[in-house]
């Protein structure tokens, strides 16, 4: 088994590349498992500010055939984002071996964060197994996988200063949010959606101190978080702007809808796709292109709906020179709300951009303190999966050995049986050959113990060696790929 991941994130992508590369992503690991016949398994995560497919191959893979899997997932992803083939495979950094492992610990524990140190991720991650586990897109190693980096992220929140900070997406967007608004105890909110960050929303929001809170779901889902969360539901989304100080839209809905959408084609990319690990995928004229299939989807929540808002709060204000101003922060990677809201007057819209462009900074202590305990366990892992693999080549070792062992007692009491014959006594009884027995196999386990030290010595070497090659030939790529991405941004002057 070799691990292999291609991961995308705000490091290496603008948000605006991310969002069109990660449209289809609830399909993407069910399609790569059924037609990659060596992909034992898969489990992608797809967050507001990244998109990454980790996978479990059931096959040898040199670094060509690294380039070819690499490129041949990236079609599969092309199809669900509507990006071309190329697009989608210099957006990717590969890694294998044992890069995956410290990568995927680090995201888990918030050190590769927009907002460094958050603690959101860590049950993203959790959702991302689950949720291939649904599928039926998981496999031993990646569970493994998965389950250590959640214990890893658990360790990192309770024996460093990052779990304590209270770290997230949805505080520093409140952060930034509050010169705006009156005092949070008089501030009405107004959430879009009832998903994860809608319930870190409600919280991080009473924390301040609000407790006038809202919630709008398309899906009318409204009345059941309300009920769980002690808000309130609210059936015109337009009303409720129009008393609102604070809107926090983090509902994904307009994600979901692409994702439906790439998703009713798997058959048909199933056909076209069908084949091998290192085969070349040709899609169809028309299924991938530069315009990506969002052009046609509407937002959440658009310009004309806060325009009658803003009417309908300038009415209500009388007199007063001009209605409070209304902060709107979109959390949602496929923006629930539409840019040019930003435009309409006395708003103030915040999206994930301006999010990542105003992230604190973490003191290099802390940070070094959760990277240690990172790298070992890291460490501690490669140590276990490379130690499963010498176990194989020790038990070959130990199943030539037993042939060995029991040719040797059989003779042994075929001998002692000529000799009691030769001397017309009965033939050897069974205690006789129990002492034979013990007496051969302690004699072969002596032996074994060097050829067992050095089998497993030389198969950990061999594996190391082996994804030393694996690890060079991904360098190579992603180095490849980040000069494209590079000469694909325009100079500026």
């Amino acid at each position: 088994m070799v691990l292999l991941s291609l991961t995308a994130s705000h490091r290496e992508l603008d948000l605006d590349a991310l969002e069109r590369l990660s449209t289809g992503s609830s399909s993407v690991g069910r399609v790569v498992v059924g037609t990659c016949g060596p992909v034992a398994g898969a489990v992608v995560i797809s967050t507001c500010n990244r998109f990454e497919l980790y996978l479990d191959v059931d096959a040898p893979l040199s670094g060509d055939s690294v380039k070819h899997a690499t490129r041949h997932v990236a079609e599969l992803v092309a199809h669900a984002s509507g990006v071309t083939g190329d697009v989608a495979a210099r957006s990717f950094t590969v890694r294998t071996g044992p890069e995956v492992t410290e990568h995927l610990f680090a995201v888990a524990s918030g050190l590769d964060a927009m907002v460094v140190g958050e603690r959101e991720i860590a049950g993203q991650v959790k959702r991302s197994l689950a949720i291939a586990r649904e599928q039926e897109t998981t496999s031993k190693t990646l569970e493994l996988l998965f389950q250590t980096a959640s214990r890893t992220s658990k360790r990192v929140g309770t024996e460093t200063e990052l779990g304590a900070a209270g770290r997230s997406v949805v505080a520093l967007a409140l952060d930034l949010a509050e010169t705006e608004l009156p005092p949070w105890d008089g501030a009405r909110a107004v959430l879009i959606g009832t998903g994860s960050y809608a319930g870190a929303s409600v919280a991080a929001l009473r924390a301040r101190g609000c407790e006038d809170i809202g919630v709008f779901s398309q899906s009318g889902r409204a009345a059941a978080f309300a009920e769980s969360h002690g808000v309130r539901p609210v059936d015109s989304l337009v009303e409720a702007l129009a008393d609102a100080d604070i809107v926090v839209s983090c509902s994904g809905a307009r994600g979901r809808a692409l994702a439906a959408r790439a998703e009713s084609d798997d058959e048909q990319l199933g056909a076209v796709v069908a084949g091998n690990l290192g085969g070349q995928a040709v899609l169809p004229q028309g299924l991938s292109g530069d315009g990506g299939p969002e052009a046609s989807l509407g937002h959440v929540l658009d310009a004309a709906a806060v325009v009658r808002a803003r009417e309908r709060a300038a009415e209500r204000a009388g007199d007063e020179p001009e209605p409070r101003p209304l902060v709107i922060l979109d959390l949602a990677l496929h923006r629930d709300v539409d840019p040019r809201v930003a435009d309409v007057e006395g708003v103030l819209l915040y999206d994930l951009a301006t999010l990542k462009a105003h992230a604190p900074a973490v003191a290099r202590d802390v940070v070094a303190h959760a990277q240690d305990i990172v790298d070992t366990a890291a460490r501690r892992f490669e140590e276990t999966r490379l130690g499963r693999e010498a176990d194989a080549a020790v038990v070959a070792l130990l199943d030539e050995a037993e042939v060995r062992v029991v040719a040797e007692i059989d003779a042994a009491v075929a001998r002692l049986a000529d000799e009691l014959a030769l001397r017309g006594e009965p033939g050897p009884e069974e205690s006789d050959v129990d002492v034979i027995a013990r007496d051969v196999r302690k004699r072969a386990h002596a032996e074994l113990h060097d050829q067992i030290v050095a089998v497993r010595a030389r198969a950990t070497a061999e594996a190391r060696a082996a994804e030393a090659a694996l690890v060079e030939g991904a360098e190579a790529l992603t180095l490849e790929a980040s000069a494209r991405r590079g000469a694909d941004r325009p100079t500026r002057r």
